[in-house]
């Protein structure tokens, strides 16, 4: 260690977030970027701070998250990748480790993201998929998802699908896909990529289109939902461990 934090290190990672209280740091249960954050200052041996491309909730889970640290360590950033993966516990995996220029950031850089979100449609539970996955026992009408994910391409305002407590003052984004697939054997798929995300938006987006899969609502009335503005004339906000985080493009 050199003593200037000359450095600038992207990971990108991935894990099960099934017994984490999220990514971010707090003092009411164990994160990932607490548990990284050892593990990496201990082996850049001076203390880290870790930033990611976004906040996953609790339960939630990222294929490919990316995150970023300042370091006067002289590591490799293959060494840092393996290490890591031989300290860090079995659910969480460095998948990449490179040296970046030091105005890199892990979060403001980033241009779009992509969310999965997967829902077992099936009349009998799956015990091996449940921390993966919503489980949903009535048939969903998936033509009707569909074309209530189509209303939501485009540059608009989400202000119904956002949670209170979001950081988030501008509620327009930019969604370029929008997509469901299946259900190949009784996973359904929903695909949601854009330029930003609020506040449990996917989840509650999510909640949402089931309702219309469910006949609770029409393809009409989430168009009006969609159009109001209010996150109280929304579905409920979808439970967490269906969500994966797939990818950050820079």
């Amino acid at each position: 260690m050199n003593g200037v934090k000359d450095r600038n290190i992207r990971l990108t990672v991935a894990y099960d977030g099934s017994r984490y209280h999220g990514w971010q740091r707090q003092d009411n249960g164990i994160t990932i970027q607490e548990v990284m954050e050892k593990k990496i200052s201990l082996m850049a041996d001076e203390p880290v701070a870790l930033i990611a491309s976004g906040r996953t909730d609790a339960g939630v889970h990222a294929l490919a998250q990316v995150c970023n640290f300042r370091t006067g360590a002289e590591l490799s950033a293959d060494v840092f990748r393996s290490g890591l993966n031989s300290l860090l516990p079995d659910d969480i995996f460095v998948k990449e480790a490179r040296d970046m220029p030091l105005e890199f950031h892990s979060r403001y850089s980033a241009k779009k993201k992509t969310y999965e979100y997967r829902i077992l449609n099936l009349e009998e539970r799956d015990i091996f998929r449940r921390l993966y996955s919503w489980h949903i026992r009535t048939p969903l009408d998936t033509d009707n998802m569909g074309k209530c994910l189509d209303m939501l391409k485009g540059k608009l305002d989400f202000s119904s699908f956002r949670s209170t407590g979001s950081e988030n003052r501008d509620p327009v984004r930019n969604l370029s896909r929008a997509q469901i697939s299946g259900p190949g054997g009784g996973m359904i798929r929903i695909v949601i990529e854009a330029d930003g995300f609020l506040r449990h938006m996917v989840r509650n987006i999510v909640g949402t289109v089931v309702d219309a899969g469910l006949g609770k609502i029409s393809v009409e009335t989430f168009k009006s939902i969609l159009e109001a503005r209010d996150r109280s004339s929304a579905g409920i906000k979808a439970p967490p461990q269906g969500l994966f985080l797939v990818e950050v493009n820079y």
